[in-house]
């Protein structure tokens, strides 16, 4: 009984670990809509604006121009939005494979586990909690990519440890189970 209860609060961990992440992921799509809302509404002025410098100063204007930096900047606004892609998508993957592990083990682990009552590692779950409680402290930047890494990992982890629980006891159940959660690491691993 007390292991069921260790699937349960491993469950539990990781249900408020998956809402802080769909919080995440709801205020970082915002941030990202008015961010490009204010990209439309200035890019005319600065289109402008460049005109202006290019076609009124003859060449000595332009090459004061690209010193200032006028040429690099689309490409490191380039980059910028690769990466802020790149994340979009690791935490889509993240929140989605959450939110199918907790489903299968809701559904499957949970009432295998009190038949089978195979290892629980609850450390994990409580770390993949953690991990994405100090990420909503970081908005952006290295740190919350960093902490973004560490959760993709760690719930990789929480999927490959409960496969190598399974994959062992013999039942058709567990079968079913391993598939289920093979599915998932697959997911998060197709980035």
């Amino acid at each position: 009984m007390a292991n069921t209860a260790h699937l349960l609060a491993s469950i539990n961990h990781q249900i408020v670990a998956l809402q802080t992440l769909r919080l995440l992921q709801q205020q970082r799509d915002r941030e990202e809509g008015q961010l490009f809302s204010s990209l439309v509404s200035e890019a005319p002025g600065q289109a402008g604006q460049r005109e202006e410098k290019e076609g009124g100063g003859g060449p000595a204007a332009g090459t004061a121009g690209d010193e200032l930096g006028a040429v690099p900047e689309p490409r490191d606004s380039g980059q910028c939005e690769l990466a802020r892609l790149a994340v979009r998508t690791v935490l889509a993957r993240v929140v989605e494979s959450t939110s199918q592990l907790v489903r299968v083990e809701q559904t499957i682990l949970s009432p295998l586990h009190q038949e089978l009552n195979f290892p629980i590692h609850m450390k994990d779950s409580v770390e993949f909690r953690n991990i994405c409680s100090h990420m909503a402290l970081q908005l952006e930047g290295h740190y919350f990519d960093r902490d973004l890494n560490t959760a993709y990992q760690c719930l990789k982890s929480i999927i490959k440890k409960l496969i190598r629980s399974l994959r062992s006891l013999p039942s058709d159940s567990c079968a079913v189970a391993c598939t289920a959660l093979r599915q998932i690491l697959q997911n998060l691993l197709d980035l």
